[in-house]
């Protein structure tokens, strides 16, 4: 027989006298505040399709409606059959929003969160016609909605929840149409919980727990959303009455006469009122109930237990054996694990289910069985998801390329593997198989008006390119030189200035760049393409210049800029004038010595020059005073004396 390991609440057996429990159940009572403590703060509600916050009658708070890539708002055409706000108004995704939509819930702290989510249809939209379309958390097909729903679930609604772990502190909860219906929702519930819950350890991350039923058993429906009891995580409990046999004599419903300890306690905080009612047998017989479910999955069932009857007081009273699927799986003697009044739960993985029903048997050993609760969930492997870096990257190009809505590029590129990815997009498995890559983008002639982000370079096995007959415009990144890349087609756009050289270091194959405004030198190893067996295309660019049947380029001019000569040139002349300033200015410094005597002369000389200057100035005072007697006629004459 094989099983997976017990995972038991348990507290030591209680074989103690009257006066002490009294004083031991007192004790816990003043202690109950701190159990009820919840680390977890992240809540989300949100109203689909309402305009303003509000508050049910429960004091929960809802958000109006955001956090919605596209779509239009709606409401039910019974409002009055619905008692909360939340569940008459919706949100609906026509195909003119694209075939898949999301809720993208931002700055979310890491870690595993309860989603749940309410789907009506109640004729809305006046067609009588539910829809068929599929619904998806963090990548992971989830929910499958196929028309026509059954009539009580497409009138009233369904609530339908799991949960799933958030690794970037964003989830994304994504609808994709089938045919051309349009996906609808009334509301969107995130609640963080305790990341050990539901025997994650075993489980790791990579996995999500969908709710295919959890049980009350003995109550009517409660949880948030129908009753003000209290369940921290935010799970609702169903009545267990429509999935019991109802072959079975003597069913006895039992309810707790004091509280049940054991309760709120982290991980699971299972709510006390789960374990306050139970069912049991007054006849022979087993108890037993049948789950619908999808086969081929694997299941994990919790069984919740509680010794509240008050004739059973000692261990051996009370045994039974647990059976699924015709296997035995377990034997149960409550007391012997917990005592009385003492939650106590139990869960077993039901692995590769071939059939559509799941049944669970409590057959009676000792005693009759007793059940308080059930859950089951399918343990659905969480899917492939693209590279992080790559969906940054083609989140950029969604802004930059401005890629209409109608082509319903949200949430993950390429995930679920279920849908096809973005329209134009192609993807396939990284060599490891971890993850999913981007190998083709092919967007021609879509109306795109933007530029191509430089973010494209993450794009590291992209293999083809075609963004042709679109109205794109900027300069080509250099970032789109991946060694991947084998056909790139950019013609017939409004691209500008060269072509980068890291174009020459991937292995394109076929390079159409005509019916643009590039100019410049074309690098020759681009070129070399068409002579290799590749094909070539740079018509219509009448800037670029140097290869044949382009013209030459400028001697010094080239890919836009100073060719390699032209810098050459540049330098060179440069060198000459600085060599004739260095000439220039050493000449000046010569000459500027040979000078130096004419402005700082010895004593001596500078004496001797005065006297010479003296005697000049007489001499030309006598030459002065001859002139004169000259001119008035008298000569003068000159004795020997």
């Amino acid at each position: 027989m094989s099983k997976t390991p017990n995972k038991h609440l348990q507290l030591p057996k209680q074989d103690m006298s009257p006066l002490f429990f009294f004083f031991f159940f007192f004790f816990l009572l003043l202690l109950s505040p701190l159990s009820l403590s919840y680390p977890f703060e992240t809540s989300i509600n949100i109203d689909c399709g309402g305009s303003s916050p509000s508050t049910d009658k429960f004091n929960t708070t809802w958000l109006s409606d955001q956090f919605f890539t596209a779509g239009s708002t709606g409401l039910v055409s019974e409002p009055l059959l619905f008692h909360s706000l939340h569940e008459k108004t919706l949100r609906f995704f026509p195909i003119s929003s694209g075939k898949k939509n999301c809720y993208t819930i931002p700055n979310l702290p890491i870690g595993r969160y309860f989603i749940r989510t309410f789907t009506v249809y109640d004729n809305y939209d006046g067609k009588s016609h539910s829809p068929s379309f599929d619904l998806s958390v963090e990548g992971t097909l989830v929910f499958s909605w196929r028309s026509p729903w059954p009539e009580e679930i497409s009138r009233s609604g369904a609530y339908s929840d799991l949960i799933s772990y958030v690794s970037d502190g964003e989830a994304d909860i994504c609808f994709y149409s089938i045919a051309t219906d349009p996906p609808v929702i009334a509301s969107l519930q995130l609640q963080q919980i305790d990341p050990a819950s539901y025997d994650a350890a075993s489980m790791s991350n990579d996995s999500i727990l969908v709710n295919y039923g959890r049980l009350s058993c003995g109550s009517n429906q409660w949880g948030p959303g129908f009753s003000n009891d209290t369940d921290l995580f935010g799970r609702s409990w169903q009545s267990d009455a429509e999935f019991r046999l109802q072959n079975i004599i003597g069913i006895k419903s039992v309810s707790a006469v004091r509280n049940v300890i054991n309760t709120d306690r982290s991980p699971n905080y299972f709510p006390m009122k789960l374990y306050t009612s139970a069912v049991t047998l007054t006849g022979r017989g087993s108890l037993e109930y049948q789950l619908p479910v999808d086969a081929k999955l694997d299941y994990l069932v919790w069984f919740h237990f509680a010794e509240i009857d008050v004739s059973v007081s000692r261990e051996g009273q009370r045994v039974f054996d647990v059976v699924i699927n015709d296997k035995n799986v377990t034997r149960v003697d409550i007391y012997k694990q917990v005592g009385s009044f003492a939650a106590y739960s139990w869960h077993y993985t039901v692995k590769n289910l071939s059939s559509t029903i799941l049944s669970l048997e409590l057959v009676p050993v000792v005693g009759a069985p007793i059940l308080c609760g059930l859950e089951n969930y399918a343990i659905v492997p969480a899917d492939l998801k693209t590279l992080p870096d790559q969906v940054t990257a083609m989140r950029a190009l969604k802004e930059s390329l401005r890629v209409p809505s109608r082509m319903g590029w949200n949430g993950d590129p390429c995930a679920p593997t279920n849908w096809d990815a973005w329209e134009g997009v192609t993807c396939h498995p990284s060599k490891d198989e971890s993850a999913l890559v981007i190998s083709q983008i092919d967007l021609g002639s879509q109306g795109l008006k933007g530029f191509i982000s430089d973010q494209i370079s993450l794009l590291s096995n992209l293999v083809s390119l075609n963004l042709s007959t679109n109205s794109l415009g900027g300069t080509l990144p250099s970032g789109l030189g991946q060694k991947s890349l084998v056909k790139l087609d950019l013609s017939d756009n409004q691209f500008s200035g060269q072509i980068p050289d890291s174009l020459t270091s991937s292995n394109l194959q076929l390079v159409l760049l005509n019916g643009n405004s590039l100019d410049g030198r074309v690098p020759e190893e681009l070129y070399s393409i068409g002579v290799h067996g590749g094909a070539i295309d740079l018509s219509g660019n009448k800037g670029l210049c140097g290869v044949p049947s382009l013209p030459n380029c400028p001697m010094f001019w080239g890919n836009g800029g100073l060719s390699t000569r032209g810098k050459i040139a540049i330098g060179l002349s440069c060198l000459i004038v600085f060599c004739v300033l260095l000439l220039v200015i050493y000449i000046c410094c010569i000459r500027r010595g040979r000078n130096d005597y004419d402005f700082g002369l010895p004593q001596e000389l500078m004496s001797l020059a005065a006297k010479r200057n003296r005697y000049q100035r007489q001499k030309s005072l006598m030459t002065l005073e001859m002139e004169s007697q000259h001119a008035k006629g008298f000569i003068p004459t000159y004795s020997s004396n």
